[in-house]
């Protein structure tokens, strides 16, 4: 396995900048996650590492050595595409057979049958394998191009939104199976999608992209409790954070800061002493969230109790100092 750096990367598309002075450090054996919507770069950013997009700036560096010019081939990289790109005349079997039967890296055919067949097992593709891909459900063709992957030994695994095409349940299994799989391989893994569940069950570490840029990088609790922006803060969490006025909050704060968040679960619903009074817009006993109107803002909050509060009924809520997070008004968090 490697660690992979980014350094300076910038890649523009005619007058559109795909990526704007990208920098990252991947650990040797790390799951590592580019969480953010679509269009932020996500995509061009494994694109450059495995050699398929030439930055106009920066460099790629595997273990250390640089790699900026090396050709995909011999990058030794696994890349799951979000679109299968799978060969419809191949069977299952050796669709995943493929790469283990390339030139450079020839497997023994006993031990091809060996690794289909675990990572079939895996997968729940077993009786799949004879098959033509044209002969497969969607998420069928998806767990065949992630089984592709996994039965190769690469230095790196680059995963494209791999799952999105997956059903709830299955979605949920291979979440597990993936990460069981790079915690025993000692994998090198760089995932990217824009489901923050995704993210924050499978990452060691996350980068947070928006336009280009990278945002913020840590693990996700320390970009859960510790945003260090608005956009960040609104990431992570569902429900999402509430974002508040400052002017709520009269004389408590300077005039720097624009906005007060704080998490839903940070919410103290119908407190002892002075509160917020509220209207019930909306109530959920299987999720236990209430959201709420106040001063024509709506406000999410988790309570704990066997009824749901009716809706246009009145409920006080307190907002905790110590669980506030505040930001200026170009979204910077400010320190309290």
């Amino acid at each position: 396995m490697a660690s992979i750096t980014l350094n300076g990367i910038r890649k523009t598309f005619g007058a559109t900048v795909a990526l704007d002075g990208i920098a990252l450090d991947v650990k040797d054996g790390e799951f590592f996650v580019l969480l953010g919507p679509s269009g932020a770069g996500k995509t061009t950013t494994l694109r450059v590492i495995a050699g398929l997009e030439q930055p106009e700036l920066g460099t790629v560096a595997m273990d250390g050595e640089d790699a900026t010019a090396l050709p995909p081939a011999l990058r030794d990289c696994s890349f799951v595409f979000q679109q299968y790109s799978l060969y419809p005349h191949l069977s299952v079997y050796d669709n995943m057979a493929f790469p283990l039967r390339a030139p450079m890296r020839r497997v023994a055919e006993d031990e091809i049958a060996r690794r289909i067949a675990r990572v079939a097992a895996t997968l729940h593709i077993e009786s799949k394998l004879e098959r033509k891909p044209t002969q497969l459900s969607g998420g069928e063709m998806q767990r065949v191009a992630i089984g592709r992957a996994l039965v190769r030994k690469p230095r790196v695994f680059l995963m494209d939104e791999p799952l999105s095409s997956l059903d709830a349940k299955l979605r949920e299994e291979l979440r597990v199976e993936l990460k069981r799989v790079q915690k025993e391989n000692g994998a090198t893994v760089i995932y990217v999608t824009h489901d923050q569940v995704e993210a924050t069950t499978l990452a060691d570490r996350i980068a947070i992209l928006e336009e280009g840029r990278i945002l913020q990088v840590g693990t996700p609790q320390e970009i859960y409790a510790a945003p260090g922006s608005l956009h960040v803060a609104q990431r992570l969490g569902s429900p999402q954070v509430n974002v508040l006025p400052a002017g709520w909050f009269k004389g408590q704060y300077p005039t720097a800061v624009a906005n007060v968040a704080i998490r839903p679960e940070d919410v103290e619903v119908e407190p002892q002493g002075e509160a917020f009074e509220c209207t019930v817009v909306e109530s959920s006993l299987l999720k236990h969230h209430v959201i709420c109107e106040y001063a024509g803002v709506e406000v999410r909050a988790r309570f704990n109790r066997d009824t749901a509060p009716a809706p246009q009924s009145r409920i006080r809520l307190r907002f905790p100092p110590q669980h506030r997070l505040l930001f200026d008004g170009a979204g910077r968090r400010v320190a309290a």
